[in-house]
């Protein structure tokens, strides 16, 4: 893909977490590459975080290493898990609060559907680490997001799974969690939830923007 789809304005983001984490399933992530080629996926899974929840990284205080989480929205929030792995999150909500959705995973079409199955491996594939953190989400930066193309089937609420999320110690009983229930690419389905046939995923993962 070459062209640049249009992108999601900093509204769309001035919103509780938990308002944009399932709106955002089934959005693009756009990174524009140094030979001018985009590099991108459909989000299909993503967590909500605000300072009230005891998982959120700004519950406690506010510190020079998650700052962003309490800046403008719309702005990337790039965190080392572990000391080993990025996380990608865009803040949300307003300024001086602490509120983001985490980017889980994303499909990427043509490529292994574990590709960016998972906060770390969607980072990776990506080429995001702390150099983005705080990096505004629109084009002129070369990173954003766009919202799927019109000829694409829409998504509604019976196609989001809402779930607890994971990978965390404490608030796990919030069900803060969307994923895209076609999708093959999510890096852990709910309890009960079986992933669906390779033929029936693969129109999620592989919409094409040539046309």
């Amino acid at each position: 893909m070459t062209r640049s789809p249009g992108h999601l304005p900093p509204s769309f983001f001035a919103r509780p977490a938990e308002q944009v984490a399932p709106e955002l399933i089934g959005c693009l992530l756009v990174k524009r590459q140094p030979t001018g080629e985009l590099l991108w996926g459909v989000v299909v899974e993503t967590e909500a975080y605000s300072q009230e929840e005891p998982a959120c990284h700004g519950y406690r205080r506010r510190t020079p290493s998650n700052e962003t989480l309490f800046g403008e929205p719309g702005r990337f929030y790039v965190y080392v898990s572990y000391g080993i792995h990025h996380c990608v999150n865009v803040v949300t909500g307003r300024s001086d609060w602490a509120n983001g959705v985490l980017l889980r995973a994303a499909a990427l079409p043509g490529e292994p559907e574990r590709a960016a199955a998972g906060p770390a491996l969607l980072a990776r594939r990506f080429g995001l680490d702390r150099r983005h953190d705080a990096q505004p989400a629109i084009p002129e930066q070369g990173l954003w997001f766009a919202a799927p193309p019109a000829h694409w089937p829409a998504i509604g609420e019976a196609d989001r799974l809402q779930t607890t999320r994971i990978g965390i110690s404490q608030g796990q009983e919030l069900p803060w969690r969307w994923y895209l229930r076609r999708s093959r690419c999510v890096s852990r389905r709910a309890r009960g939830d079986r992933t669906p046939p390779a033929a029936e995923a693969h129109t999620v993962a592989a919409g094409a923007l040539a046309s």
